[in-house]
């Protein structure tokens, strides 16, 4: 069989193949743009991220974290501090005036008295027989005094008289003057017995707090005794001493000068709670050479005896309020080569590096005075990692922006 007659022998079904495979590839085809088609609408309108299938692309990294707070405007007082030491206005020991046995304590410890009242008492009975005898000593010489008088009248008539030489006349004047002084001092050993009565009464020269008990009754006191019975010290009003350095004088001289009241503040040793506030009472007359300071006194109320004598206390010195300054957290300043800076946080979540030129720092609070404005975010932590332009996650806006006062 010849070639031919092969070929005219294939069945219909062999000849129509190779026109459907054709239709198979177009149909393929026409899917594959269909799916692309739909890719691409779907990426378009945010229904399916990129780099889920196909050509993936990277998404922007991630901001750097960073904490920032807004810039307010606000009144900033300037305070200058130093440590103080509470010390009283007047601070008694109570002594003893006189020698004896004490009787009688009539205060409590801790208890406050005032000017006048009883607190202890003396054996009078010594005395009360001093003043006895001091009485009968003046009656005695009293009589002799009125005698002498009664002879001076009769001398003086027999003298006119010419009954007498005058040198009796002068003789019995003489004696007369003698008993006066006499009993001007009988006068006096009566008056001091008296006064020594009253000492053994022993009352309170101020009103004040009184400390723990000395002497116990029943103990023999003297005058001379270095300790004393009683301690008083005066807590209202009470005073703060407090150093101040020398170059801050020109700010407070003036003021001081002009009769304006300079209020201060105690605050306690870890400087986080206001005790009381008072006002500048005197500054001293020298520069301790020492340590170039100055020592302020300051006068409180002390109506509810938070101050205590002997006390430590951080005291501030209100010297001057900044009205409507721009303050910011102090940590939010840099310093670089150009100078002081600050990191602003811009709507678009960057930073931009600006210049500033600060004021007064006090109590971690910086005044602004130009560079940035009110309301403006600037970043106070995590700047280290910054640079001009770099893209921020702001983590917390703390408002921290309130003026304390402080160093």
């Amino acid at each position: 069989m010849s070639t031919r007659d092969v070929e005219e022998n294939k069945s219909p079904e062999n000849t129509d193949s190779k026109p459907s495979r054709k239709r198979w590839w177009v149909v393929l085809l026409v899917i594959c743009l269909l799916a692309l088609a739909a890719y691409a609408v779907l990426v378009r309108t945010g229904k399916m991220p990129l780099g889920t299938a196909g050509n993936q692309q990277k998404a922007p990294p991630p901001g750097i974290p960073v904490v920032a707070v807004q810039a307010k405007k606000s009144d900033f007082s300037i305070y200058i501090s130093g440590l103080g030491s509470v010390t009283p206005v007047y601070t008694v020991t109570v002594k003893s005036r006189v020698d004896g046995q004490l009787m009688e304590v009539l205060y409590r410890e801790g208890q406050m008295v005032n000017q006048g009242d009883l607190l202890a008492t003396i054996d009078p009975r010594p005395f009360q027989v001093q003043l006895t005898q001091a009485e009968g000593q003046l009656v005695r010489d009293q009589a002799l005094l009125k005698n002498a008088l009664v002879d001076l009248e009769r001398y003086k008539v027999l003298w006119k008289e010419d009954s007498i030489q005058k040198q009796q006349l002068d003789t019995q004047e003489a004696l007369v003057r003698q008993y006066e002084g006499v009993v001007k001092t009988d006068q006096g050993l009566v008056d001091n017995a008296k006064l020594q009565l009253v000492y053994c009464r022993i009352t309170s020269p101020i009103t004040g707090r009184v400390g723990l008990r000395l002497v116990d009754p029943g103990n023999i006191v003297h005058a001379t005794d270095a300790n004393g019975l009683v301690v008083i010290t005066q807590l209202q009003p009470i005073t703060v001493v407090f150093p101040i350095s020398e170059d801050n004088l020109p700010l407070v001289l003036p003021k001081l000068k002009a009769g304006n009241p300079l209020a201060v503040e105690a605050w306690d040793r870890d400087d986080k709670r206001k005790i009381a506030e008072g006002v500048l009472l005197t500054i001293d007359n020298q520069v301790d050479p020492t340590t170039g300071t100055v020592r302020f006194k300051a006068t409180f109320d002390n109506k509810d005896n938070q101050l205590f004598p002997n006390q430590f206390v951080n005291a501030r010195l209100l010297v001057d309020v900044r009205v409507g300054a721009t303050v910011v957290p102090a940590s939010a300043t840099q310093r670089g080569p150009r100078g002081t800076y600050v990191y602003i946080v811009n709507a678009d979540k960057t930073v931009t590096q600006r210049l500033i030129e600060m004021g007064e720092t006090q109590r971690g609070l910086t005044v602004i005075k130009s560079g940035v404005t009110p309301g403006e975010l600037v970043v106070v932590d995590g700047a280290e990692r910054l640079r001009d332009g770099a893209r921020v996650e702001v983590k917390v806006q703390a408002d921290d922006t309130t003026p304390k006062g402080g160093r």
